[in-house]
């Protein structure tokens, strides 16, 4: 059996007296020592768990392990980008909004965001009657508006998004004005028309529909 003179010489410094260092260290570094149970202490110490040398001894262990804890805590700093923001650009009080862009042309929901359904396929319709996408449905024989014919885009498009925050916070801002508004449900601007208004110099402005999937 050997004693490991660093550790015992360590413990000693730390106030474990020398018979108790000395039957600590025997084969033993400060990192076993930190791993033994109170039970495994006490037999290798020979002394009860009552006895003041044990509590004092197990104190001066247990004080080792959350010194080293203390000092290998992350000193990581995280920065918000808004803090980022308000300290570069002051004049900034909301995030980027992808509909100001330059050349990003500008599109609306086709009717208003909190519409019923009947309301929201009659506006549909009337929008969209130049394409003549009404059509028999295969099952029924009833006229229905093919919407799934449109170019479609993304739940997840930037555009898409902006549209729906401003529309969900003007609804929330509804909501708290009057209980007995009827808030959106969830998934609501899914199978919603998105109408793109482009402007050119040579062209004038072409008006063109989307529509807005969940997925491919």
């Amino acid at each position: 059996m050997v004693v490991k003179s660093a550790t015992k010489k360590r413990l000693m410094e730390l106030g474990v007296s020398e018979e108790y260092a000395h039957k600590l260290a025997t084969d033993r570094n400060m990192t076993d020592i930190k791993n033994m149970s109170h039970d495994d202490v006490a037999s290798t110490l020979g002394i009860s768990k009552d006895a003041e040398e044990f509590i004092s001894t197990m104190q001066i262990i247990a004080e080792q392990g959350s010194r080293r804890r203390a000092a290998k805590k992350s000193t990581k700093i995280t920065i918000r980008a808004k803090a980022i923001d308000d300290f570069d650009r002051p004049e900034i009080t909301s995030r980027f909004n992808a509909l100001n862009h330059v050349l990003v042309p500008h599109q609306e929901l086709v009717g208003e965001a909190n519409i019923s359904p009947s309301d929201q396929l009659a506006i549909e319709m009337e929008a969209l009657a130049p394409w003549r996408m009404v059509q028999p449905d295969p099952e029924t024989g009833e006229d229905r508006l093919a919407k799934e014919l449109l170019p479609k885009v993304l739940i997840t498009d930037p555009v898409v998004q902006v549209i729906k925050e401003l529309a969900e916070a003007a609804d929330s801002a509804a909501h708290m004005a009057d209980p007995d508004h009827t808030p959106l449900a969830a998934g609501w601007i899914a199978d919603r028309v998105l109408k793109v208004v482009r402007q050119s110099p040579s062209a004038g402005q072409t008006i063109a529909y989307r529509l807005i999937v969940e997925g491919n």
